[in-house]
């Protein structure tokens, strides 16, 4: 089972880079988008149903923001379209399909970077985020959370924490919610197979940042550690240009 989470800022722009072409090529059996930024009946869906996808789109109200989708080769047994709180929901921020080894979420935390509302808005989420999980687990152990969590965990993450330290996405406090989500029951599982530094899934569009690898990494396939055994490899798959994120891939043995 190959997972794959890719936040394509904008899924539009992204198929007018070869984003298709690119999906044949890689073939996952579950991708999970995050800000596709459009409305499905915006988007080309034949281009995913002729490689044999079904999808599901969870766009933002607004338009042209946020928003996440799942493709899957496989029909779930359930889809659950938010996580049942309004002011999240209405920016399309969760998006959940069931299988029979587990869930998988697609997901996309708030950025924090345009000033003190949004940061505190964040802050807001994260903890409401770990209480819904938290109860999701009660009926649904083997989750999947992948998505753009806009947190850099530990300075390996970031290629400058000195400089940034002050910055939105690597806040202590932050980072301190990461130690905590995965104090619950949850693996990093890129972390699990890969220790080495200068790992990054976004780069600024600014001073040649992709070239020169001053990245990010801030997306992630969160694993309950009730599948610790099925984790089978995790890669950041850095030769997909179609966005300032690059798609990371998860594959599991079930």
């Amino acid at each position: 089972m190959k997972i794959v989470t890719y936040n394509v800022n904008g899924i539009r722009s992204a198929i007018g880079k070869g984003f298709a072409e690119w999906l044949k090529a890689v073939n996952p059996d579950v991708l999970c988008l995050q800000e596709i930024k459009a409305n499905a009946e915006q988007i080309p869906v034949k281009l995913f149903e002729e490689q044999g996808y079904y999808h599901y789109w969870y766009p933002a109200q607004k338009k042209g923001y946020s928003g996440v989708a799942i493709l899957t080769k496989t029909k779930p047994l359930n889809v659950t379209y938010g996580c049942g709180i309004e002011k999240y929901d209405v920016e399309g921020r969760v998006l959940r399909a069931d299988f029979d080894f587990a869930s998988v979420m697609s997901v996309y935390m708030p950025s924090g970077t345009t000033g003190d509302e949004r940061q505190a808005f964040k802050m807001q989420w994260l903890d409401d985020f770990r209480k819904y999980i938290s109860e999701l687990r009660k009926t649904h152990p083997c989750l999947v959370i992948s998505g753009d969590f806009n947190i850099c965990h530990k300075p390996i993450d970031i290629h400058n924490p000195v400089s940034n330290k002050n910055s939105s996405g690597f806040l202590p406090e932050e980072r301190a919610w990461v130690d905590l989500f995965l104090s619950d029951g949850f693996i990093d599982s890129f972390r699990a197979f890969n220790h080495q530094p200068h790992q990054y899934t976004w780069w600024s569009f600014r001073a040649n940042a992709r070239a020169k690898n001053l990245g990010w990494r801030i997306d992630y396939h969160m694993t309950s550690e009730v599948l610790r055994e099925c984790l089978k490899s995790s890669h950041i798959l850095p030769e997909a240009k179609h966005s300032d994120h690059c798609p990371v891939l998860l594959e599991l043995n079930y």
